[in-house]
């Protein structure tokens, strides 16, 4: 199939899947809890190979003894660890928070940047990290972000063909309308918890079935290839 062609049909897969995504989590949103940018980009960090559950069970004790930028960057770094300790390579988070923190204070007048080019010269932030700090704490679409639930799932769907979460991102952003990227991610990550599942997905109860060509006899809007 012509590149073109293959382009073509994956916008319109991709478009169909939101629909069906937006009717099935019509209230879905970010599941992290936090009050303010610098806390939602501190609970972010925190989320790398962790859940947000775990990580909203930290974040309460964390932002009650260091709860904005100046606090963080003047914790005392033992202390900091100890409070994130349970969401896994915390001395690395740790670090990451301080060191980000520091350097927004030093460079951004203790704001958490709304450029991503600016936010990815902070500690512990890539572009997921980013994506989801500027499109929840200030509405900026900046790109599309690809956590394990998204990855998984857009290559199941036949969306993308990487497994690098930056080619995966690109791919997405050609398909997508860029009102619905970070729409499209979250309800991507309900769905992979929900039923596309990493090791056992329910294939048999799943809305996007006829989408997917994962599934044996899918028509996925192309034929049995799925484009």
């Amino acid at each position: 199939m012509a590149i073109g062609r293959r382009v073509a049909v994956r916008k319109q897969r991709a478009n169909e899947v939101l629909v069906r995504l937006k009717r099935r989590y019509p209230d879905a949103t970010c599941t992290l809890n936090y009050q303010t940018p610098v806390q939602l980009l501190v609970a972010t960090i925190l989320s790398a190979q962790c859940t947000d559950a775990r990580v909203n069970q930290v974040t309460p004790a964390l932002f009650a003894q260091f709860p904005d930028v100046v606090a963080l960057a003047a914790a005392d770094l033992e202390e900091l660890e100890n409070l994130v300790k349970s969401t896994g390579f915390y001395r690395n988070k740790a670090r990451h928070i301080q060191g980000a923190c520091r350097k927004m204070l030093s460079e951004f007048g203790g704001k958490v940047p709304q450029e991503m080019s600016q936010l990815l010269t902070l500690p512990g932030v890539a572009r997921k990290t980013a994506n989801v700090v500027l499109a929840h704490a200030y509405g900026i679409n900046a790109g599309v972000t690809v956590d394990t639930h998204v990855k998984r799932v857009s290559r199941r769907l036949g969306l993308t063909e990487h497994s690098d979460p930056v080619r995966i991102e690109r791919d997405l952003i050609e398909l997508l309308p860029q009102p619905d990227w970070e729409n499209w991610s979250i309800r991507l990550i309900y769905h992979g918890r929900e039923t596309c599942i990493a090791r056992s997905p329910r294939c048999g109860e799943c809305f996007l079935g006829d989408l997917c060509p994962s599934q044996a006899g899918s028509v996925a809007l192309s034929g049995k290839n799925g484009g």
